[in-house]
């Protein structure tokens, strides 16, 4: 059973519902411990004063700001004076077409839940859950957690409302400044890689998507614990700039449509013309034992 990180109240208008919060996404990620290697004792993170060269308590440190080239110390009291006003209120202050929130903005899922069992409460979070969904508009509004408040977008998803942290607008880089494009493409260069688009396009399935760094780790892992040697991969030589745009165009078309175009159909294709992260994928749904140490030019020999 999920563990709710956040409870209190979802208001609009005169309408308060309690409702809890939970995280839509879990931690798969490896964890790893700082160890001497000499002796595999962990390591310890401590504090120093640079000048004094001791260690330093916690509570004797300070913040310091760097302001037009002076150092601003702050206390802990002088944060607290400022910290947003613990609440226990999501506030929603308009509800936007969610169309109009441009995904850039997108920070950090979470489910938002009703809070208890009463009639009333799963009757007004229901309420708002079909209100939003008929209107096809998501809701804005601020909260504060772990005192920081933030912006949020609140919208139906899987019968349920989901809440996602917002970035700030001047959280966001502005592209200015980041180099763009050329000039623009001939008609025939354009015509050629809509063509590649179409032939590659899928069905989003999230499902066929993994994290293949995260499957070589886990492989490297087991094989240190059976105490084999981990060889390095080889090192793949970077693509050559492209010499003719409409050659490689037309070649690359020829190959999607060679494999039946998009993911559905890469099963098909040649395995040499594979990255080693691809034919990594394929023998581990293969079931290749020690793929984790195999060069890319062993793991074609092997699925073949």
């Amino acid at each position: 059973m999920a563990r709710a990180i956040w409870s209190g109240s979802l208001s609009f208008g005169l309408i308060n519902v309690p409702v809890q919060m939970f995280s839509a996404v879990r931690d798969v990620d490896f964890h790893f411990r700082q160890l001497h290697g000499k002796d595999g004792a962990p390591i310890e993170t401590r504090r120093f004063c640079s000048q004094e060269d001791k260690e330093v308590p916690y509570d004797a440190i300070v913040h310091g700001y760097d302001l037009d080239g002076e150092q601003v110390v702050l206390t802990d009291e002088d944060l607290a004076a400022v910290a947003p006003r613990k609440t226990r209120t999501i506030d929603i202050e308009a509800f936007v077409d969610v169309a109009d929130v441009d995904p850039i903005h997108f920070d950090h899922p979470y489910w938002l839940a009703p809070s208890g069992d009463t009639e009333g409460t799963r009757r007004a979070y229901q309420l708002l859950l079909e209100a939003m969904r008929s209107e096809e508009r998501a809701a804005l509004g601020r909260f504060v957690m772990r005192s920081k408040e933030y912006l949020v977008l609140i919208r139906p998803r899987d019968e349920r409302l989901s809440l996602t942290t917002l970035l700030f607008h001047d959280e966001i880089r502005p592209a200015k400044g980041v180099p763009a494009g050329g000039k623009k493409p001939s008609k025939e260069q354009l015509d050629g890689a809509v063509k590649l688009i179409e032939a590659m396009a899928a069905d989003w399935e999230p499902g066929e998507y993994r994290d293949r760094y995260r499957a070589r780790l886990r492989e490297v892992v087991k094989s240190k614990k059976q105490g084999k040697r981990i060889k390095p991969p080889e090192r793949e030589k970077e693509p050559a700039p492209v010499p003719d745009l409409m050659a490689a165009l037309e070649k690359s078309l020829q190959e999607a449509q060679g494999r039946g175009g998009g993911r559905r159909g890469a099963a098909r294709d040649d395995l040499d013309g594979l990255s080693r992260e691809e034919l990594y994928e394929r023998a581990q749904e293969a079931g290749v034992e020690g793929r984790s140490q195999m060069s890319k030019k062993e793991l074609v020999e092997a699925l073949r």
